[in-house]
């Protein structure tokens, strides 16, 4: 890593660290949901010097949220000691992101999916630009690296339909990838920190 990549990494972790929940404390926060699941928020910085961000868009065949784009995240296992290591066992088994390659640098507000009763954990971690990933072939079609300029400019409300039900719900699109629901919750939570964070 470079001199000047270096301090642009220190100087977002800081960034984050202002803004950011505490990890521990994050899980103790309670949800609605009858199932426990975290995910990882993998961010870096490009050569560019724009934050990205890395999600998974899953299979079209899978039985639930098939085509959807999301961080890299599962449930708990009972294996796992805590939500962190669960958002970083997952990440790992997704998409092959080392664990001993994130600094965990804090935690967002967890939000409830609706159709499918989780409490969702998310996890800020800062990785090294222009890691190689390696697919579950069960779960991941592709890895989506997008900048949060592209991200921000993509956002809008947008009238959905699931399961027979019309609603109007925050996305976010960044040509033909459609961010929506709990993984747009997590999204707009990070996105207002770092607001906050530069005013």
């Amino acid at each position: 890593m470079s001199s000047a990549s270096s301090s642009q990494r220190a100087e977002l972790a800081g960034a984050l660290s202002r803004v950011l929940l505490d990890p521990v404390d994050a899980q103790t926060i309670d949800v609605h949901g009858g199932t426990c699941a975290a995910v990882l928020v993998p961010m870096f910085i490009a050569d560019d010097g724009e934050p990205h961000l890395v999600f998974t868009k899953r299979r079209d065949d899978l039985r639930r949220h098939a085509g959807e784009i999301s961080f890299p995240g599962g449930r708990k296992d009972d294996t796992d000691p805590d939500l962190q290591h669960t958002a970083l066992r997952e990440a790992h088994e997704e998409i092959g992101l080392e664990p001993a390659a994130v600094e965990l640098v804090g935690a967002l507000q967890p939000t409830p999916t609706i159709a499918t009763s989780y409490a969702v954990y998310p996890f800020v971690g800062l990785i090294e630009p222009g890691l190689e990933w390696t697919l579950s072939p069960r779960e991941v079609d592709i890895v989506l690296e997008l900048s949060l300029r592209d991200l921000r400019a993509g956002y809008g409300r947008q009238r959905m339909l699931r399961r027979g039900v019309p609603f109007r719900t925050d996305v976010y699109v960044v040509g033909d990838s459609l961010i929506w629901g709990a993984t747009a919750r997590i999204l707009g939570d990070l996105l207002g920190r770092l607001d906050v964070s530069a005013a």
